[in-house]
C-alpha cells in the first residue's frame, strides 16, 4: 500500500480540521501538470515527448529522462482497468528499449521543434551537467493515478519482485475554499525500482572513428596549456585513472583538447606514441628532441614519481591543427566533457558546433 496522505488546515483557534479528498476534475489536467513541472513527481526530469507514438500502435502519455540517461515512461491511468494499463506500460517498456541514442535526439526535437534548444544544451540546462554519453541504459515505467485500485498495486509488486522497474505515483486531489492541492504518495519505494532500472545494451551515437575528447588539466603549476600548445602535446598524470583513457589513443587519431571549466581549445593529431614525461621526445623547430629539455612552465612531476610508477605524468605527441588561449576557450551550453581523461567523441551536436568553431568542414 503507498503511503496515505492526510491534510488538516489549522483554524484560527489552534483546532486541527481535515480537509476531504475531492474528485479530481480531470486526468488530462494532471497530465499538464506533470508535463510542465515534473518536479511534483519528485525527481527531477527533463521531458523528452508527450502522446509519443510507438511502432506497436499505442501512445505514451509522457516520456522523459532523468539525469543518468534513464528513460521514464509516464502512464496515466485514467478510466481503464489495472489489467489494461499495466499491458500497456509493459507493451510501451519493450518499445522504448529498443531506442537508440539517435532515435532519442529525434523524439525531442520533434517535441521541441518550437524552443530552438538542442537536446545538449537543454539537458545542460535542466541538470547543470551535460548530457551522458550513452542514452536509454535502461527505463523505468510510472502509472500516474488519482486513485489506486487493489489490483494495481498487487500486479506492480508483484513484478517488481522479478526485476521489472515498475511503480505507481497516487496524487490525491484536496480543495478548501478557493485553494487547490494535491498530495503525492508513491507505492513503492522508488530506490527500489532505479536499482531494477538498468541491464540493456548501452545505447551510445555512432563514433566517426577518428576523433577523441581530451582532458587537459591546466592547472599552471604542474601542467601548462601554453607548454602544449607551443611544444605539441597532451598529458595527464597523478594516478592510474588519469592516464589509462590517455594511453589508449592512438597515432593518427584527432584529438579535441578541453580544459575543464573552461572549453576547448585546440585540435590536433597524434604526431607519434606516448611515454612518461621523463622520456618523451618532441619534435620542436624541426628538431626531435627531450621534452624534458625544454623550456617549460610546469614541473609534470608528481610527489609520489619515485614511488608509483602509475603517478608519473604521461605524454602524447600532438600536430596541432588550431589552437587558441584560455581566455578565448570554445564554450557553450550543451557541449560535451567528460570526466575520463580521454574517450572516443561521438556527440553529434558537439562534433558539428566544434567542426565549425575549428573550421574543419563538415563532420565525417
Amino acid at each position: 500500500m503507498p503511503t496515505e496522505v492526510a491534510l488538516w488546515r489549522i483554524e484560527e483557534d489552534g483546532k486541527a480540521q481535515p480537509l476531504a479528498a475531492a474528485v479530481m476534475p480531470s486526468e488530462n489536467s494532471l497530465e499538464d501538470m506533470i508535463e510542465s513541472d515534473p518536479d511534483i513527481l519528485g525527481e527531477t526530469l527533463l521531458m523528452i515527448g508527450r502522446q509519443v507514438h510507438t511502432a506497436n500502435g499505442g501512445r505514451i502519455d509522457l516520456l522523459a529522462i532523468d539525469a543518468e540517461g534513464i528513460i521514464r515512461v509516464l502512464e496515466l491511468k485514467k478510466h481503464r482497468t489495472p489489467r489494461e494499463v499495466l499491458a500497456q506500460a509493459l507493451d510501451y517498456g519493450s518499445w522504448v528499449q529498443t531506442l537508440s541514442h539517435t532515435a532519442i535526439l529525434d523524439l525531442y526535437a520533434d517535441y521541441r521543434s518550437d524552443r530552438g534548444l538542442g537536446f545538449e544544451a537543454a539537458f545542460e540546462d535542466r541538470f547543470g551537467i551535460p548530457a551522458p554519453e550513452a542514452l536509454n541504459t535502461g527505463h523505468r515505467l510510472t502509472i500516474v493515478a488519482a486513485e489506486l485500485d487493489a489490483a494495481t498495486e498487487r500486479i506492480i509488486e508483484y513484478i517488481n519482485g522479478f526485476g521489472v522497474p515498475a511503480n505507481a505515483v497516487l496524487f490525491r486531489y484536496y480543495a478548501d475554499g478557493d485553494a487547490r492541492y494535491l498530495a503525492r504518495s508513491w507505492l513503492l519505494d522508488e530506490a527500489h525500482t532505479a536499482a531494477a532500472a538498468t541491464g540493456k545494451a548501452v545505447s551510445r551515437e555512432p563514433w566517426n572513428g577518428r576523433d577523441w575528447y581530451v582532458s587537459f588539466g591546466a592547472d599552471d603549476v604542474v601542467r601548462s596549456w601554453d607548454d602544449a600548445r607551443t611544444y605539441g602535446f597532451t598529458s595527464a598524470g597523478g594516478k592510474n585513472w588519469f592516464t589509462r583513457t590517455l594511453r589508449s589513443v592512438p597515432v593518427g587519431a584527432r584529438v579535441f583538447a578541453y580544459i575543464p571549466g573552461e572549453g576547448y581549445v585546440g585540435v590536433g593529431e597524434v604526431a607519434g606514441p606516448g611515454a612518461p614525461f621523463t622520456d618523451a621526445r618532441i619534435a620542436f623547430d624541426g628538431i626531435d628532441q627531450p621534452l624534458s629539455g625544454l623550456d617549460l612552465e610546469g614541473t609534470y612531476r608528481h610527489s609520489d614519481d619515485d614511488t608509483d610508477p602509475d603517478a608519473v605524468e604521461y605524454v602524447v605527441p600532438i600536430k596541432w591543427l588550431s589552437t587558441r588561449v584560455r581566455s578565448e576557450a570554445f564554450k557553450k551550453p550543451g557541449l560535451f566533457a567528460n570526466q575520463n581523461t580521454a574517450c572516443k567523441l561521438r556527440n553529434r551536436a558537439t562534433l558539428d558546433a566544434l567542426y565549425e568553431e575549428f573550421d574543419l568542414g563538415t563532420v565525417d
